[in-house]
């Protein structure tokens, strides 16, 4: 996790979840992250092509230069991102896991800002996760940002961390060649180093198919 706001907003999910796959919805208290409030939004899962914005904060809404709420998340991309990002928020919602993506955002004179965002799964009426806590966090500030909207955001890396802490990088079938750049793009997980299974510089491009998707496990000492 690249960005402090991430960081922040990991722990004390952590914290709440103790030895759980997730807390619940109702024990997220605002107070308690209100130093990066403005940077976070709770999506409402309706089903695999509908999450909506329940709530969003400030900075975040101000990076699109309109209100989100009541918005699809799904709507910030098109096609095999689009795709890709619905597989991964499937995976949230069904297993647990939780997402961080790493992203490209552009506006529409060209100039461009990447941005980290984390999804975190939290419990709500039922056996599914169906409420999703995230937090947008710009990793530059450019002057630019709440004066021109983000109109794209194209995907730069996607990492799945499992609720037993294995982590799983996942790309776009045609990216898996470039493997070792791809590892390059995101964090190992925050556990000692002998206890994460070491990746070879040239690896092989091997992993599980989930539609176009490749799921590559381990992680990056």
């Amino acid at each position: 996790m690249k960005h402090a706001a991430t960081r922040t907003l990991y722990d004390y999910w952590s914290r709440l979840r103790g030895s759980r796959t997730a807390p619940a919805r109702t024990e997220i208290e605002p107070g308690d992250i209100r130093h990066i409030l403005g940077d976070t939004f709770i999506l409402e899962a309706g089903d695999r092509q509908t999450y909506t914005y329940r709530l969003a904060g400030t900075r975040l809404c101000a990076a699109y230069c309109r209100e989100l709420k009541g918005r699809n998340f799904l709507d910030n991309w098109v096609g095999k991102d689009r795709e890709a990002i619905a597989c991964l928020l499937a995976a949230i919602v069904e297993d647990g896991a939780a997402a961080i993506i790493g992203l490209e955002c552009q506006n529409d004179r060209g100039q461009k800002m990447p941005v980290e965002i984390m999804l975190l799964p939290l419990k709500h009426e039922g056996p599914h996760h169906t409420r999703i806590l995230g937090c947008f966090a710009p990793l530059d500030q450019p002057y630019w940002l709440g004066l021109y909207p983000v109109m794209r955001q194209p995907i730069l890396s996607l990492r799945l961390i499992w609720p037993d802490e294995r982590p799983s990088f996942i790309r776009r079938g045609d990216q898996v060649p470039a493997i070792d750049h791809a590892l390059g793009d995101v964090m190992a997980v925050d556990k000692p180093a002998h206890a994460r299974p070491a990746v070879p510089r040239r690896a092989p491009a091997e992993g599980r198919r989930i539609g176009h998707l490749t799921v590559i496990d381990g992680g990056r000492q």
